[in-house]
């Protein structure tokens, strides 16, 4: 009887891969039928590349005012092969992630998603990134490592959406075993951290994960396995070729050390991993950005700004090093130039209350320049951002120009571009031109940095 079970068994595990979750079938083939249209020319007229990701420990998060994560660097370094800036979706329900696929609101899935007949019916997988098998999580038993007897009739919590639920029941089914599987909308992580908290008995994890979470929680056990290992991919639209194309050649290109070595980093290095994601300091672990969070708060109401906004402005510039000093003689966490500290009366740059308090005024000085030129708040935080970097007058000209090429001079996107041109004697030379030569680009993919921080920050950290 024995060996008939273990055979059974093995079947099953051959088979698990052929009928994973099957959540696609009823409630997204709709979408799928009739998905979004956008491929890689759009994307990058667009100049944006919208990815689902997960905020945990391994993929996506904040420490110390900066983003990390395995799939955060990768898609950072796909976004420079692509040439657009990469917009970070965090989406906690591996459903809704295939849903926004379909409805164009994300054009990538960059997620450890295992390939089956389901899914492929509906998107197009990349090349493999790496493996992954699911393993047991729980706390060891007394003597040996856990067995499906401990499991007995309990109940086993998994992520929804994942394949997880349908590899246990068909090991269930196969052993005639009596555990039953809830599914819960936590992360993988959280549910570890309920194990270690006794809250729950047992859950399911990639061992990759688990293998993490196993350094610093002593006693876990992740010895029994769910599943044999399989490939992983992320995922496109299927009208979406071009776009397929360069991340699989992006792929190929960076499999011999790149990929690897950022695996190494995030999986390999558990220690490193435990310090950042369990710091006061993490998005993970707290829900503060820096040791400046109070003082950035109180500066950003008489701006009347988001904190946040002025913390990744804070970052961007000095990295919240009170010592900074830029090669052009900047200083402090917001890097005033000598004649604006003595202007806005900061005696002491190193002083973080008067390096901010320096700051603000110089940035409600540029906000008051630019009221009246631009009236909308979020496109005029642009003109602002800009002014801050390369100086008010180099943004004017190119608010000249744009006015005189007959442009929206109230929109950013429209005087962004006389600005980058600004670079080119053709434009700089123009009479409407005051201030000269000027390196726009940098200041144009300034904004966009500051920005795109500040989504983050807003996305990971609390108000």
């Amino acid at each position: 009887m024995k060996r008939a079970l273990t055979l059974l068994f093995s079947i099953a595990v051959l088979l698990l891969f052929g009928v994973q979750c099957t959540f696609l079938e009823k409630r997204f083939r709709e979408v799928f039928k009739d998905p979004y249209v956008l491929d890689l020319d759009g994307i990058r007229a667009r100049g944006i590349l919208r990815a689902a990701v997960d905020n945990n420990s391994t993929s996506y998060y904040i420490y110390r005012g900066r983003r990390m994560g395995y799939e955060f660097e990768l898609l950072r370094d796909l976004g420079k092969r692509l040439g657009v800036q990469v917009e970070f979706v965090v989406v906690s329900d591996i459903e809704n992630a295939f849903e926004q696929l379909g409805q164009g609101k994300v054009d990538l899935i960059a997620m450890n998603l295992e390939q089956n007949e389901e899914r492929q019916e509906l998107v197009a997988f990349t090349h493999t990134l790496g493996t992954m098998s699911s393993v047991l999580v729980g706390m060891k038993p007394n003597e040996g490592p856990v067995t499906w007897k401990e499991i007995g009739s309990d109940t086993i919590f998994v992520r929804k959406g994942t394949v997880y639920k349908s590899q246990l029941e068909l090991v269930r089914d196969s052993l005639n075993l009596e555990f039953s599987v809830t599914e819960s909308p936590d992360h993988e992580e959280t549910l570890i951290d309920l194990v270690t908290d006794g809250e729950i008995k047992w859950t399911v994890a990639d061992k990759n994960i688990a293998q993490a979470n196993m350094t610093y929680y002593e006693g876990l056990d992740i010895s029994l396995k769910i599943a044999k290992e399989g490939f992983v991919a992320w995922a496109v639209r299927q009208n979406s070729p071009d776009l397929l194309t360069e991340i699989n050649s992006w792929i190929q290109d960076k499999k011999k050390r790149f990929i690897p070595d950022l695996y190494t980093k995030y999986f390999l290095s558990p220690r490193n991993s435990y310090y950042r994601t369990n710091s006061p300091y993490s998005s993970l672990g707290g829900n503060r950005i820096s040791v400046y969070d109070d003082i950035i708060k109180e500066s950003s109401k008489e701006l009347g700004w988001d904190w946040r906004l002025l913390a990744a402005l804070v970052y961007k510039e000095s990295g919240f090093d009170t010592t900074a000093v830029s090669y052009a003689g900047a200083e402090g966490l917001l890097q005033l130039m000598p004649v604006t500290l003595e202007r806005f009366g900061v005696t002491n740059p190193n002083d973080p209350i008067q390096s901010l308090r320096g700051g603000v005024k110089y940035l409600q000085y540029l906000d008051k320049f630019w009221r009246e030129r631009v009236p909308e708040t979020n496109e005029r935080i642009k003109f602002v951002l800009a002014s801050y970097n390369i100086g008010q007058g180099h943004v004017e000209d190119a608010w000249r120009l744009a006015l005189k090429y007959g442009k929206n001079t109230q929109t950013w996107k429209d005087v962004s571009i006389y600005l980058s041109l600004k670079s080119d004697p053709e434009y700089y030379r123009d009479p409407v031109v005051k201030s000269g030569f000027a390196k726009g680009h940098i200041a144009v993919n300034y904004v966009r940095d500051v920005l795109g921080l500040f989504q983050s920050y807003k996305t990971l950290v609390s108000p």
